[in-house]
């Protein structure tokens, strides 16, 4: 019997200042504009305040995990708190649901009478909110391919932006029309909006919580793989799982008839695997022959 572990551990980008930059610039904006947003009648600002305080409570979730990630492991926390980032996806989710509620709760209250709109500050306010949210997008730009936790962070500020442009439409829509349905409407959009983004986070982070497979891992490939190994009768307790949102660990038993295999052999596997399939952590048990497992696949 013998075995190989393989520890690659990836580089973190130094986002620690992007992340202070954008919360502070988002919640000083998320001050502003709910406050306007309730002087000046609009529905469709205070749900994009509600919608930025929650992305900045998220910021600071994010930032929260990545760091608590980086902590070395310890003898009860064998992992360290790599799963965090995992935890703050699922906080992150609940949060946005929180703020669809009320939302929706104030809007659909005042569909009834809709009051007076001041739509020249909804575009100026939300014209200031796609300048902050653009620009703390961009500082999240390069590292979001190699990132999970950073590309939710970038996907979130340009989703704001997004939102922004909307608010900026539905003011130029009433000042054009007239017409006070403008506002609740576009809110009920913004919503809309948010329900979608907030339904695909919730139902990854269950999916890592659950130990899924990650959706970048395609198991019958690296399953083939291991099987296709020179040597390789059979495989069994094959386990592929996140150990947070950016990183794969995979444990595996190889069962190999003709004897125990050189350590290159299970050298080279744990760096196949980092290569081909993007799993940083890696644990191959061999069983020969007369270790007495049977060769069958599970």
């Amino acid at each position: 019997m013998g075995g190989a572990h393989s520890h690659s551990h990836g580089h973190s980008h130094g986002h620690g200042r992007a992340f202070a930059i954008g919360i502070i610039l988002n919640l000083a904006f998320v001050v502003v504009e709910a406050t306007y947003g309730f002087l000046s009648g609009s529905m469709a600002l205070v749900a994009d305040a509600g919608h930025n305080l929650s992305d900045v409570l998220g910021l600071v979730l994010a930032w929260g995990a990545a760091t608590a990630a980086r902590r070395p492991a310890s003898a009860r926390y064998t992992y360290g708190f790599k799963s965090s980032t995992i935890l703050a996806a699922m906080a992150n989710a609940g949060l946005l649901l929180v703020a669809i509620g009320a939302i929706l709760f104030e809007t659909l209250n005042r569909f009834a009478e809709p009051p007076p709109v001041q739509g020249h500050t909804m575009i100026l306010v939300a014209g200031i909110g796609i300048v902050i949210n653009a620009a703390t997008a961009l500082m999240f730009m390069r590292g979001r391919h190699g990132d999970l936790n950073i590309r939710g962070a970038f996907l979130h500020m340009v989703a704001d932006a997004l939102v922004s442009l909307g608010v900026v439409v539905a003011g130029v829509a009433i000042l054009w029309t007239g017409q006070r349905w403008i506002d609740p409407v576009t809110s009920l959009v913004i919503v809309a909006v948010i329900a979608w983004g907030t339904w695909g986070l919730l139902k990854d982070s269950v999916k890592m919580g659950l130990l899924a497979v990650p959706d970048g891992v395609d198991e019958a490939a690296v399953r083939a793989y291991l099987a296709g190994l020179p040597g390789v009768g059979a495989i069994h307790d094959l386990h592929i799982w996140p150990m947070s949102t950016t990183e794969t660990a995979l444990t595996a038993h190889l069962v190999m008839p003709g004897g125990h295999p050189p350590d290159v052999f299970l050298h080279d596997i744990a760096h196949a695997l980092e290569d081909r399939f993007g799993i940083a952590h890696a644990t191959i048990q061999v069983h020969l022959a007369s270790d007495g497992h049977p060769s069958c696949v599970r």
